[in-house]
């Protein structure tokens, strides 16, 4: 459905987007990993259609956003990282605005009003100021604004920033319901827990270029290494290192090994026989901050 045919994007001396191509199929739900700064949102508007001076190309539908740019824009719905309400009005005020941006008219527009301030969980405080609201009802007002006028694909920049989490979880249900009504979900953000919860397909981006690519179980599955992680009092790191790769994770140990079942029987009967007792010993499941990390040789940060 949408194919992103290398996008380049330069600020002066700064290059934001170095050559980026992937596909996203309709109804996924695409998540955009990396760091801040890594040149997300510069993707995430280019992809809307607000920033329009980059190299490249995007098609949605075999439309390209350089010839049929109107075409795309009304069926995006963008949510950016900054809240863009107005604060001296009311839930319902500020989605009337939004909505007649989009020229949705009179009673289409208050019926559909009342559907969104329902699907965001609004409806009891749609006649009180955006101003009394918290951080987590701000973000939702937020989506709710781009979802209007039924947008096919919603791109949702780092949505969650900021927020409690049952606000959070509210975000995630949300996006979960547009999926299954057959929305395309574009959604970013340096979270990787997030991710890989509600995410299908994803793109690991660091300093403007696409490290990785693809559907999450078949990355996980492709840079997955057999091993194990232990943590506690008296490890000797020496010890695990007759195994194989030992490398510091939080409070432990991350051991790489050819065969981590048997390292794990091994390790158990050493600290048996030591009377060390290690409050974790257990096969690891990589994840996609590991993954980001052996792509990319940093841990993911969030500055």
């Amino acid at each position: 459905m949408i194919d992103v045919k290398g996008i380049s994007k330069q600020y002066g001396d700064i290059q934001a987007l170095d050559n980026i191509s992937f596909h996203i199929d309709e109804g996924a739900c695409f998540g955009l990993v990396g760091p801040n700064g890594a040149g997300k949102s510069t993707l995430m508007k280019i992809l809307s259609g607000i920033l329009l001076n980059f190299h490249g190309d995007m098609e949605v539908n075999d439309w390209s956003v350089s010839k049929e740019r109107l075409k795309i824009k009304q069926r995006i719905g963008y949510v950016p990282q900054e809240i863009c309400l107005e604060e001296t009005l009311t839930a319902r005020d500020n989605l009337t605005l939004f909505g007649h941006l989009y020229e949705l008219k009179r009673k289409a527009l208050q019926t559909r009003i009342d559907e969104v301030l329902a699907q965001i969980g609004l409806q009891d405080r749609a006649k009180d100021k955006v101003s009394t609201f918290s951080g987590g009802m701000k973000r939702r007002l937020n989506i709710g604004c781009a979802l209007l006028h039924k947008p096919s694909i919603v791109i949702m920049d780092e949505p969650t920033v900021g927020i409690d989490p049952q606000s959070r979880n509210s975000i995630f249900s949300i996006i979960q319901e547009l999926q299954k009504d057959g929305s395309t979900i574009i959604y970013s953000s340096h979270y990787m827990e997030e991710v890989e919860h509600l995410c299908d397909s994803i793109g690991l981006i660091d300093n403007g270029k696409l490290a990785e690519f693809g559907r999450m179980e078949d990355l996980l599955e492709k840079h997955a290494s057999p091993s194990l992680f232990i943590a506690g009092e008296g490890i000797d790191q020496d010890f695990l290192q007759s195994f194989g790769k030992v490398e510091r994770k939080g409070t432990g140990y991350l051991l790489n090994s050819e065969d981590s079942l048997q390292t794990l029987e091994k390790v158990a009967v050493h600290c048996r026989e030591q009377d060390i007792h290690p409050y974790r010993l257990e096969l690891y499941q990589p994840r996609l901050e590991d993954i980001f990390f052996h792509l990319t040789g940093t841990q993911l940060r969030d500055m």
